[in-house]
């Protein structure tokens, strides 16, 4: 039977994971890493009524994340920006909404991913908490047979090396990955596949930065309190002006502050770096890829920056990758073991 192996990638600006992988098709999506509680379950309100969400148990309240969970909002928008972010029921929320819509009721092996500052500190214990039965909304469950967590730009590095076939000879290669999100600014420097953990970092210098610091200048001008961070975000990446009061705002004054940030970010990052010449390969990824990549540059004017198509998704497709590989070796290893075939309980 089939080995079922998945992968989430729980950022703390969107929720990305793995629907299904054939060979290297590799299917995706994705729904905003919000997660509403209730004392009810949400599955009892009429069909006129609901939102393309799941209401999620966990210790006695109905966590509401989806799609449309912003359909769900109300005046405070809880963001779980913090460093125990995965140990929080939002975290876990999100996950099991993840669960939810991949469809399956076992997953052999489910890979996650983290920052790369709290990769050793936190693998363990997220590795524990994401293996056994998970209660994903509408009385379903799903079982997680095993899990592996990864450093998230990690990820990107394997996506990387499988989309331009360079599985076997970036084993000689050394890499920096640089991977703005939604909180986190992380980079990852790699000798090979495998991660040069002093010299890989993350800060807290990423979009939610540059958004928090734009909507602070708009408040100042308009004179009120203006916290509309996802509509900032489109116009960042659209180049569209934000309705406000009616009427589009120009954010044209305000850019310089988004590429302050961007640069602060980097030069942070160059702190951590030595030698950086020897990088074969250099690649941006992440949602903030957009806005970081001046920077970035401007960081390594003799490099050639590697940049991936649908950014946000280079991380869970590489964990998805590394997934599969990492169970197809543990499954031949077993068959050498003990010559005997193997069953859908995949790798153990």
């Amino acid at each position: 039977m089939e080995t079922i192996v998945r992968a989430v990638d729980v950022g703390f600006g969107n929720t990305k994971y793995v629907t299904g992988a054939t060979g290297a098709d590799i299917r995706c999506s994705v729904f905003p890493s919000v997660a509403y509680p209730s004392a009810r379950d949400l599955s009892a309100v009429p069909a006129a009524e609901r939102r393309k969400t799941v209401a999620v148990p966990i210790d006695g309240l109905f966590y509401e994340v989806g799609p449309e969970v912003n359909l769900a909002a109300d005046t405070f928008r809880a963001t779980q920006m913090h460093d125990r972010y995965t140990e929080t029921p939002e975290y876990l929320a999100l996950l099991r909404g993840a669960l939810n819509q991949m469809k399956v009721p076992a997953i052999d092996l489910l890979v996650v991913g983290l920052p790369v500052a709290a990769f050793l500190a936190k693998k363990a214990a997220l590795e524990k908490a994401m293996t056994g039965k998970h209660e994903v909304g509408g009385g379903q469950t799903v079982m997680v047979r095993k899990a592996l967590a990864v450093a998230q730009p990690q990820g990107a590095l394997v996506y990387y090396a499988s989309l331009h076939e360079k599985l076997q000879t970036i084993e000689h290669e050394q890499s920096l990955i640089i991977d703005p999100g939604a909180r986190t600014f992380d980079w990852l420097v790699a000798k090979g596949m495998r991660l040069v953990q002093k010299k890989s970092h993350s800060i807290n210098r990423g979009m939610f930065d540059v958004l928090q610091a734009i909507a602070t200048e708009i408040s100042e001008d308009i004179g009120t309190s203006y916290r509309d961070f996802d509509a900032i975000d489109v116009a960042l990446r659209t180049g569209k002006s934000p309705m406000i009061y009616q009427k589009p705002y120009d954010m044209t004054r305000l850019m310089p502050i988004a590429r302050t940030i961007a640069q602060q970010a980097v030069s942070s990052m160059m702190q951590w770096i030595e030698a950086s010449y020897s990088f074969q390969n250099i690649i941006l990824v992440g949602g903030g890829a957009f806005l970081f990549k001046k920077a970035v540059k401007e960081a390594f004017p003799k490099h050639k920056i590697h940049e991936i198509k649908d950014p946000m998704y280079a991380n869970v497709k590489g964990f998805q990758i590394a997934g599969m590989n990492y169970a197809s070796s543990t499954l031949e290893k077993e068959v050498r073991s003990h010559g005997v075939g193997t069953t859908a309980g995949g790798p153990a």
